[in-house]
């Protein structure tokens, strides 16, 4: 399969500004799909060889594997551990705030004031 043709696995933005936001040795290949990397999430476990600045931020600009022709399935194989993360352990007694809370006292107030 061509994989400039498959239009769910391949995007390139050359119109970009930022573009190529950094080398990745495929000069005729980058895929833009990932621009902002799914698993920036997993910190260190996230396979890539990404870096760490002496303030503790994770840097990938020496990552180049989800612009790579084998990115997507890179990044597919690794993404249900990023829905792990992102499953809730228990379900909240409500949606929104919790009770006591500044939004919720600044709900009431709004109440009790008289519209102008």
């Amino acid at each position: 399969m061509d994989q400039k043709k498959a239009g769910e696995r391949y995007f390139c933005n050359d119109a970009c500004p930022y573009f190529p936001c950094h080398p990745t040795g495929e000069d005729e290949y980058f895929n833009c799909l990932f621009c902002y990397c799914p698993l920036y999430v997993l910190g260190e476990s996230c396979g890539g060889n990404a870096r760490y600045t002496g303030e503790g931020v994770k840097d990938c600009s020496a990552c180049g594997i989800p612009h790579s022709p084998g990115g997507y399935d890179f990044v597919l194989e690794r993404l249900p551990r990023v829905m792990q993360m992102a499953l809730r352990k228990e379900q909240p007694e409500k949606e929104g705030p919790s009770k006591g809370s500044d939004s919720d006292r600044a709900r009431e107030k709004a109440k009790n004031r008289p519209c102008f």
